[in-house]
């Protein structure tokens, strides 16, 4: 960490011409991959990285500037630079510092840096053979496990001083089956703010058995059919539609620059009344959860949508100033080479009141969207499109036949409001989320839901 008087020898050289607000993020991350590929490691890395990123404003503007060598002369260079980028109308003094405490939010019982490759080694064999032996069309198996250990610091003028440490584990599995013409892959990624008891948590064989029985299954799936049609979406990972048609539409980032389909929205319906959407940062051992974000703010709990109505966005400390409101303590950024911005955490549609039973029953003919995989959006129209990674046609209010090759089509504004069906079984899942202050770990979560029509895409 760095010593107080050169931060605040540091921040005084940022403030010298004017700026009114200056901050220093530092960081140190060491990071740990392993992957076995049939049965034998591909590869096994460890890093570290470490550096300081300087930000100052000048009332609405920013400008930002990093580095890894964090000696008290470079540091000082860096942010007289940065100040001799803009004047402002007066020197800002430097308060006394505030030293943040934080609760554990993230308790670690088993830190993953300290543990051998050996065994982390044995957990990825296991799933290989696991993902092998489920049938003979898997023609290949690919685990890996990664785990971090971060250490951030940050200071700023206004006299905030405040640390944390940040521990992440994830494993990842994926099957391929094949046959004489077509390959169809499955995949699963469980994490969390945890350590190694990750794998004490999870059963690394059963994962694989799964993500092998998507692969053979979507094998021999017949092609979706196109069309308008009813959608049921499963819980877990079917919350990536919320967290890209709609969670990024409610990031500060895009509504202060009035990009965001929901600017000037807030008190509105703006979704189903069976809606309610949550973005929690807070969640013990969650897997985009921290004790505070990453401008030292803490974490909390935002509802943004409440019954349909809009209720919050999420705001960090530079777009705050622009629109005249709070940070949410919803900052974050990849690494100390990014200026944060307003990102999600843990983003999720919570718990409704119908049963998973019951939105199947009530779906006469539709499509239901098992597992979802990638996609794409467009924050300043709501416009998505979405691939579905396990997918099958619903007869009857029962599940029929596997489809594969369907597509999700629309607008998170449409979506939201057709959503007339919200289950009870609320499941979180983990992926990496990337924009403008890079890929950050972020959960996305839903019970099942049933959007009443949507178009699919499809060659069926």
């Amino acid at each position: 960490m760095l010593k107080k008087n050169v931060v605040e020898n540091t921040v005084l050289a940022a403030l010298g011409t004017g700026a009114d607000f200056a901050e220093i993020y530092m960081e140190e991350t060491k990071r740990n991959t392993l992957s076995v590929v049939n049965g034998r490691v591909e590869s096994a890395q460890s890093g570290l990285d470490y550096g300081v990123g300087i930000r100052l404003f000048f009332g609405n503007k920013a400008i930002y500037g990093f580095t890894n060598d964090t000696s008290e002369k470079n540091l000082i260079r860096i942010a007289r630079e940065a100040a001799a980028a803009a004047r402002g109308e007066r020197v800002y003094a430097l308060q006394g510092w505030r030293k943040m405490n934080f609760s554990c939010r993230n308790p670690i019982r088993i830190m993953p840096d300290e543990v051998e490759k050996r065994k982390k080694a044995e957990k990825l064999f296991l799933a290989s053979e696991a993902a092998k032996n489920y049938s003979s069309l898997i023609t290949q198996t690919r685990a890996n496990c990664l785990d971090v250990v971060q250490n951030v610091f940050i200071a700023n003028s206004e006299g905030l001083w405040a640390e944390e440490q940040r521990v992440r584990s994830r494993f990842n599995v994926e099957a391929i089956a094949s046959s004489a013409t077509e390959k169809q892959s499955g995949h699963l990624g469980p994490g969390g703010s945890v350590g190694f008891e990750l794998y004490e948590q999870i059963d690394v064989e059963e994962r694989a058995r799964e993500a092998a029985r998507i692969a053979v299954t979507m094998l021999g799936a017949k092609p979706c059919p196109a069309g308008r049609m009813p959608v049921v979406i499963e819980n877990g990972f079917g919350g990536v539609i919320f967290h890209e048609a709609c969670g990024h539409s409610l990031e500060a980032t895009a509504v202060a620059r009035n990009a965001s389909v929901f600017c000037g929205k807030m008190g509105q319906q703006i979704a189903s009344s069976v809606v309610t959407a949550i973005d929690d940062g807070t969640i013990p051992n969650g897997w985009g959860s921290a004790a505070m974000d990453d401008e030292g703010t803490p974490t909390q709990r935002n509802v943004l949508i409440e019954n349909g109505v809009l209720r919050s966005y999420l705001v960090d400390k530079l777009n705050g100033r622009r629109m005249g409101a709070k940070s949410t303590g919803s900052s974050r950024r990849e690494s100390y080479r990014f200026a944060p911005t307003s990102r999600m955490t843990n983003t999720f549609i919570d718990n409704g009141k119908s049963t998973p039973t019951e939105i199947l029953g009530n779906t006469e003919f539709g499509l239901y969207a098992k597992q979802m995989g990638g996609g794409s959006v467009d924050p300043a129209t709501g416009s998505f499109n979405f691939a579905v990674l396990e997918g099958y046609m619903i007869r009857d209010g029962k599940i029929a036949e596997p489809v594969r090759g369907a597509t999700l089509i629309g607008k998170g504004t449409e979506v939201l409001q057709k959503i007339d069906m919200v289950g009870n079984n609320l499941a979180r899942a983990q992926g990496m989320c990337g924009s403008i202050s890079g890929s950050i770990p972020t959960d996305v979560g839903q019970p099942m839901i049933r959007v009443k029509e949507i178009t699919v895409g499809g060659r069926g």
